[in-house]
């Protein structure tokens, strides 16, 4: 992985973290892309960090165009950053609705499009994202999250007709529920049990798996699930 320069949004907790930690122990170059780093003070001297909210699509677009002018060996993209919001539609305000599709659909489709055309001119790259298997099927009081799912998993599967002509691989991972913070604010979680949840060193493993085929061999979508779903309500 000495070749690789990937940036990472979400790098700073939950799966994102866990790849950061992958990467750089492969030897990989990683640009971290976060709101809050202090929760993960990597030192290491492959691993850069830039701080951005992703809701903030102007001063993205200003932050991306300065990694990749800082760092012209990019070639590959975790696009991992998001949060959960889930419940009754009607629940929702109007704000809360454009914030949300904003971080977790709108932004992971902005980073692509700023980095693509970077892609392009190295006619190499790679582009990661995570979805869930909330992008496979509709769930009760999952309006929200299935909706940007489903929209990047339509993404996904779309640019990568565009870009493979580019030597571009794009290819969304799609999780079941991981052990992370992410249901810290919710209103369920995981079952207890170690097989009622992944891993998330389980999702950074099938990261670099993805990452070390042969540049000829596409690995489109992956369905991850944990042995035994349980999930505890609050």
């Amino acid at each position: 992985m000495k070749d690789k320069c990937i940036l990472v949004t979400g790098s700073s907790s939950g799966i994102g973290r866990s790849i950061t930690e992958r990467l750089l122990n492969s030897g990989a170059k990683v640009i971290g892309l976060a709101r809050d780093h202090s929760k993960f003070t990597n030192i290491h001297q492959n691993y850069l960090t830039y701080q951005a909210d992703l809701n903030d699509l102007s001063n993205l677009k200003l932050i991306i165009n300065k990694i990749i002018k800082d760092n012209d060996e990019i070639n590959g993209l975790i696009s991992n950053a998001g949060y959960g919001a889930f419940g009754p539609l009607e629940n929702f305000s109007i704000e809360q609705i454009n914030s949300f599709i904003t971080l977790n659909l709108t932004a992971h489709i902005v980073v692509s499009k700023l980095l693509i055309p970077h892609f392009k001119r190295k006619k190499i790259g790679n582009i990661i994202f995570m979805g869930s298997e909330a992008g496979l099927i509709g769930t009760k009081n999952g309006s929200l999250y299935c909706s940007a799912k489903f929209g990047l998993r339509g993404f996904s599967q779309s640019i990568r007709n565009d870009i493979s002509s580019s030597n571009i691989r794009v290819c969304i991972i799609n999780p079941g529920m991981v052990r992370t913070e992410f249901f810290e604010n919710l209103s369920f979680s995981p079952g207890k049990d170690v097989t009622n949840a992944i891993n998330p060193d389980e999702i950074a493993k099938t990261v670099m798996n993805v990452l070390a085929m042969e540049e000829s061999t596409v690995v489109e979508e992956i369905n991850l699930s944990p042995l035994k779903k349980v999930v505890n309500f609050l």
